[in-house]
């Protein structure tokens, strides 16, 4: 059994989200919060699979909230999926930069819902990588120079590693990265380990962006 709890600060998202997760069989609501600094300490206790977070929160917004939880090592099990209105959200944006592990329209359909929660309690990054390049293109300024930061960390990667975030950064499944490259799915996981590694990176949406910013990948690039 999957355990979600939902962080929103409107009581009829909450009652609707927990209502369809009713009909899903292996995933269930342990806790809700209506303020930020509520679902920080929710996820401290209750520890949830996957903590579905709304943006625009009192007391805290999601984006802190998420970076709190994230960076707490007690808390590496807890998956933060974002909930928000539009897929084009600055916001959105700085979550995932925060340590999201993807995000969520709140008007999905249930069964999308469902395999959200799924693929991020699997470990897993949700991207749909048209709309997650669509929202990244629409904040990261190119033409600005890299931070010294992210400079140094990709002169750390080997040349493969390298052309693998890359790919990653353009929406490519393992499978389709080894097929680009001629090697095996798990040479292409190894080296996506140690990119995750070297980064301190907790998932694949964090990669994305990264590869975004490093310049990597190119608005527009299919």
């Amino acid at each position: 059994m999957i355990r979600t709890a939902i962080a929103d600060d409107q009581p009829l998202v909450r009652a609707g989200l927990r209502s369809i997760f009713e009909h899903a069989g292996d995933i269930t609501v342990v806790a809700e919060a209506g303020d930020g600094v509520a679902a920080v300490e929710m996820a401290r206790t209750e520890r949830p699979d996957v903590l579905l977070m709304d943006i625009r929160m009192p007391l805290l917004d999601g984006i802190e909230a998420t970076r709190r939880i994230t960076s707490d090592a007690d808390l590496a099990g807890v998956r933060v999926l974002v909930l928000t209105t539009f897929d084009l959200d600055e916001y959105v944006y700085a979550a995932l930069r925060a340590g999201a592990s993807g995000f969520l329209l709140k008007d999905a359909p249930p069964e999308r819902v469902f395999d959200a929660v799924r693929v991020v309690a699997a470990g897993d990054a949700l991207l749909a990588p048209t709309a997650t390049r669509r929202l990244i293109e629409s904040v990261v300024d190119q033409h600005r120079p890299s931070p010294p930061q992210i400079t140094r960390l990709l002169a750390s990667l080997t040349d493969r590693e390298r052309e693998v975030l890359a790919l990653v950064g353009r929406g490519l499944s393992n499978a389709e990265i080894s097929a680009r490259l001629v090697v095996s799915e798990a040479t292409t996981k190894t080296h996506i380990s140690r990119v995750l590694a070297k980064s301190h990176a907790r998932d694949r949406a964090q990669l994305v962006v990264l590869a975004y910013e490093g310049g990597l990948v190119h608005p527009g690039l299919s």
